[in-house]
């Protein structure tokens, strides 16, 4: 095989990356704004958002891991993919009409499952249709474009409260709103996605013939596992934000900040550890994250926060496109649906006892003592996932 079509990404990974991006605008015209509003319009505090961002995560990786299972089995992967972003994209707007914290809830809940059903089939088939040269940056590249939409999504909810003004109900339309790019998501995906061929899996394979994970994998999930207990939902970053005076109308624009930084760097990265290695990558950008929350933990005044959100972006870039490439390469590939499963499991699950912890860590004592206990545990998992885990590296040609 050449070097160009060896390194070209394929049509699938552009058509999942555009929804993605899509996807991405219409959720971060919700998300920037939900803390600010759940805590002045709704009247909950840092434990409830920490409830409500852990149970949406939870039920979204359980979801993950059964969707996972089924793409190894099912002859078609696609259905299951729409399925998930059109639930996504119909409950999400609901958000306008919530008049308590628990509807703030079920809405995240719901827009969970719609994600829980959609990541792990995504994920396999961009394994799927890449090869080890180019697979760390097909995975940087799809998360670049959700943070292109990440980008999108803030500015467009900025504009719209330019003209609508302060106030409850121009914070209800702009929820509304979201809706527009989700039906867009739905139309990129539906008509432009074509699933690789996958004949010689399209019967569906018993439990006992499914393919063992290895022990490296499992090393590496409990590696994750460490992780993810520090790494709490971003929502108390911009909470953090507003402690240090960042007023609300600026919160989307630091979020659009903090997502230019991974729209720009993730592809890059993601190809860097394609030469490099996925455990160094993983392993740098898991410091630098433990650098971020310790300063997150001591940064004062506006300006200060500012700098470390952008710090804070080369976390993610470093991070997202390995992470997925080093899953997929750690287990034969008739079982990357239930690998992709139990990774997004595994950083879901240990979700919700990282956001409700770090919440109540911050009510009790301040949160200066909740990044810093995020920060440890973050050092710690890279000490873990050096010395644990054989981790695959790419050939390059």
């Amino acid at each position: 095989m050449s070097e160009t079509p060896t390194r070209r990404l394929p049509k699938a990974v552009f058509v999942l990356g555009l929804t993605s991006l899509f996807t991405d605008a219409s959720s971060e015209m919700i998300y920037p704004l939900l803390p600010a509003y759940i805590a002045t319009v709704l009247g909950a505090g840092p434990a409830f958002l920490g409830a409500i961002e852990g149970a949406a995560e939870a039920t979204a990786s359980l979801l993950k891991l059964v969707s996972g299972i089924w793409a190894d089995r099912l002859a078609h992967r696609k259905p299951l993919v729409v399925l998930g972003y059109a639930l996504s994209a119909i409950a999400r707007p609901l958000v306008a009409i919530a008049t308590s914290p628990w509807h703030v809830l079920a809405v995240r809940i719901t827009d969970r499952v719609g994600k829980g059903l959609r990541t792990s089939p995504r994920d396999a088939v961009v394994a799927d249709v890449t090869t080890p040269q180019t697979r760390g940056r097909a995975f940087g590249f799809h998360r670049a474009m959700d943070h292109t939409g990440a980008v999108i999504g803030p500015l467009v909810a900025i504009a719209l409260l330019h003209v609508l003004g302060p106030g409850e109900r121009s914070l209800r339309i702009v929820f509304a709103c979201a809706a527009v790019p989700g039906v867009l998501a739905m139309l990129a995906l539906v008509f432009g996605l074509v699933e690789p061929k996958r004949a010689e899996r399209a019967e569906p394979r018993p439990h006992e013939t499914a393919a063992p994970l290895g022990p490296q994998f499992r090393k590496y999930l409990a590696v994750l596992l460490v992780f993810t207990l520090g790494n709490s939902s971003d929502a108390f970053l911009l909470l953090r934000a507003s402690e240090e005076g960042v007023p609300a109308i600026q919160l989307p624009l630091i979020w659009v900040a903090l997502h230019v930084v991974k729209s720009a760097l993730s592809t890059w990265f993601g190809g860097l550890s394609d030469r490099l290695g996925r455990k160094r990558t993983i392993a740098a950008g898991w410091t630098v994250y433990a650098a971020c929350y310790g300063l997150f933990a001591v940064a004062g005044g506006q300006l200060a926060i500012w700098g470390v959100f952008g710090l804070y972006g080369v976390y993610f870039a470093l991070t997202e496109g390995a992470e997925k490439a080093l899953c997929a390469e750690l287990v034969p590939a008739e079982s990357r649906g239930r690998a992709f499963g139990l990774f997004h499991a595994t950083v879901g699950l240990g979700a919700l006892p990282a956001s409700i912890v770090f919440g109540a860590i911050w009510q009790r004592w301040s949160s200066a003592a909740a990044f810093g206990t995020g920060a440890v545990l973050a050092l710690v998992a890279a000490v873990l996932l050096a010395t644990l885990v054989r981790g695959q590296r790419a050939q390059v040609n």
